[in-house]
């Protein structure tokens, strides 16, 4: 054995699915030096997580890749509920919409994990080059975190020893059992040009080597057996339930007239069933396997599931209509359990998201999205922090915002896997069978919480929400200012147009994943004199060398580097010129490339698009506008009054490394 090489890195990601692809790809977009590594020797190819909700497609959207989700999957436009009637036969009870109208500008699809996968995967290359890569087939084997060193910004306190494994070691078990059509665990016959590569890439290093790495951060994204969270002597805690279901992917040969709708179909006997419409004629059955119980310890025993197993359940379900399959892509069973981690991150240099921190069912499509979003919150604050551009106590926020949604994901599932499971109740006087009811009552206010727009992040350094009853009469006055821009919540979507060009444009795709803040100045009507001078005096005091503008911004870089500006005002676009009424600083010079046109918009008609009316959605005066800071993961941070420029200044004091 050859001794272990010994290099550094600012951020280290373990594990390469989407939660742990969703940290690499800001790595990319910040240009931060990192490294993801997963034992796996290639990407998941078929079956796993498939719904992504309206919230993973605004951020798939802000990384640059939405549009390659949006075209290749299928799209969830209806529910249908299926109920025994009194005779005990399945009839369409209801229908609802998947999503809720008028909540995004996307709707709920579905497409499977290896192809999203895929988007990430392509995404990291195009912003770092070659610089990011997962490195496959190489485990963690321990971790040292020293205590003494994790207060100074310029350490590398974390260090962990990987191993290359051998090609043996990287192949999961069923990938080497599983055949392509008998039960399709791991492969698919559907596999993209684009992934071929995937299937013949080696790993370059040699099999059994070992390497020590230094990381300023650690970020564990590997699943509900996490190493890195057992390395850190952390537990989930929670509990399973006695609800057993199968999953397959098929293409099905049926007479049932709702197989290509999302359904929910409860039978009066034989347990639940959920259909999935997937793409490339594949439907996903979540399968209620009453015949199959834990045993004595509580748990199931897999290895007696079979395909023909969990089929057959989906047959008497569904009865009396008739399913039958050739093709089936991948199937799996589980066992309900929900769980959430003991803590979210050690000392603030060592972090878990996704399954390796909650754990609950799939059936509410959670799983992958609300895993990605924990490292979409996650992932700019460490970048930033890395590049010495924000305060490390910024980092203290990702557990106070990631655990509560963790727990309410897992209050949600308990209540709603049990409404699934249940038996449908006969009638009124049935106590213990569930009212359909209130199942689609609770499938209505789930969607809310499923589309991943319900998120409201609580006070931090980063969301200036009162910490106390005092704070609490002064914020209502400045909520006032933009009701439709709730601080704590994603900064929702409304058409503009660009004032230079026309071009109408969703103003949630100006907010770009690439680790800016953004100030966004609702400057109001611009042509009334007063108004303008407002508008005047704010752009001088950002203008000024000393504002928090300037000082954010390294020596050298351009002024919109760290902060963005982005103004919004509402006079006539057609009586108005950007470089006449608006001051330099709302439209920067470059000594290169001259103006910027693309930072000031207006909310007027577009002649193609008819009218966003984004003053009244976004519940702004059109007169005297506001300021609205947000993020750089969309949240809303501050609102204010144009003349706030001090409580302004205030927050970004409180995050950011500010020059003197």
């Amino acid at each position: 054995m050859t001794e272990p090489t010994e290099s550094k890195t600012d951020v280290l990601i373990i594990g390469a699915g989407p939660s742990g692809l969703m940290a690499a790809a800001w790595m990319a977009h910040m240009g931060v030096k990192a490294r993801i590594v997963d034992k796996r020797n290639t990407k998941i190819f078929s079956g796993q997580a498939d719904g992504l909700q309206c919230r993973s497609l605004e951020i798939f959207d802000s990384l640059g890749f939405g549009d390659r989700a949006w075209k290749e999957a299928h799209h969830m436009i209806e529910i249908c509920m299926w109920n025994p009637g009194q005779d005990g036969v399945i009839r369409r009870s209801d229908r609802i919409p998947d999503t809720i109208v008028g909540l995004s500008r996307f709707q709920q699809i579905v497409l499977h994990q290896g192809r999203i996968e895929r988007f990430f995967l392509d995404n990291i290359k195009k912003y770092s080059g070659d610089t990011i890569h997962v490195e496959r087939g190489v485990l963690p084997e321990s971790l040292e975190i020293d205590a003494d060193k994790v207060d100074d910004d310029e350490a590398y306190p974390v260090t962990v020893k990987l191993r290359t494994l051998s090609a043996e070691e990287a192949t999961p078990q069923q990938q080497i059992t599983g055949s392509k059509v008998a039960d399709g665990l791991f492969r698919s016959n559907l596999i993209n040009e684009d992934d071929e590569a995937d299937l013949i890439k080696k790993s370059a290093a040699r099999a059994g080597a070992t390497e020590i790495v230094h990381a300023k951060y650690v970020i564990g994204c590997d699943g509900a057996r996490s190493w890195t969270r057992r390395a850190l002597g952390f537990e989930l805690v929670g509990e399973a339930t006695d609800f057993i279901w199968g999953v397959m992917d098929i293409i099905p040969f049926t007479d049932f007239p709702d197989i290509r709708m999302r359904c929910a179909i409860h039978s009066a006997k034989n347990g639940s069933l959920m259909v999935i419409p997937r793409e490339n004629k594949m439907v996903r059955l979540y399968i209620q396997l009453k015949e199959v119980t834990p045993d004595a310890s509580g748990r199931a025993d897999r290895s007696k599931i079979t395909p023909d197993i969990i089929f057959s359940a989906a047959q008497k379900i569904l009865a009396p209509y008739k399913i039958d399959y050739e093709y089936c892509d991948w199937w799996t069973a589980y066992q309900i359990g929900q769980r959430v981690g003991t803590s979210f991150d050690a000392h603030n240099r060592v972090f878990l998201a996704g399954d390796a921190v909650h754990t609950h069912s799939p059936k509410a499509g959670q799983g992958m999205n609300v895993s990605m979003q924990d490292c979409y919150n996650l992932g700019w604050k460490v970048g930033l922090v890395a590049q010495g551009i924000a305060k490390r106590s910024i980092l203290s926020s990702y557990q106070s915002e990631r655990r509560q949604i963790a727990q309410d994901l897992i209050d949600f599932d308990h209540k709603f896997s049990r409404l699934f499971s249940g038996r449908p109740a006969k009638d009124v006087m049935d106590a213990e069978g569930v009212s359909m009811e209130e199942f689609k009552d609770a499938f209505l206010k789930g969607n809310m919480f499923a589309s991943g727009l319900s998120v409201n992040y609580g006070p931090s350094t980063i969301v200036a929400k009162p910490g106390d009853a005092a704070e609490q009469e002064d914020f209502e006055k400045k909520q006032a200012l933009a009701t439709g821009l709730p601080v704590g919540m994603r900064f929702n979507s409304f058409k503009v147009l660009n004032q230079a060009d026309a071009r109408p444009w969703h103003f949630q795709e100006r907010l770009k994943a690439d680790g800016r803040f953004r100030v966004v100045l609702f400057a109001g009507d611009i042509l009334k004199p007063e108004q303008k001078a407002r508008v005047d005096k704010f752009c001088e005091l950002l203008d000024a060398p000393a504002s928090f503008l300037h000082r954010a911004t390294p020596e050298g870089q351009a002024i919109d580097g760290v902060i963005e500006v982005l103004t919004i005002h509402s006079s006539k676009r057609v009586d108005t010129e950007l470089l006449r009424d608006f001051p330099a600083i709302l439209h920067p010079l470059d000594p290169h490339r001259g103006w910027d046109y693309d930072k000031v918009f207006v909310d007027d008609v577009s002649y193609h698009e008819g009218y966003g009316d984004a003053y009244k959605n976004y519940g702004v005066d059109r007169e005297r506008g506001c300021v609205v800071v947000v993020r750089p993961d969309q949240y809303v941070a501050w609102v204010g009054e144009l003349d706030d420029f001090e409580h302004l200044e205030r927050y970004f004091a409180g995050c950011l490394v500010l020059r003197a």
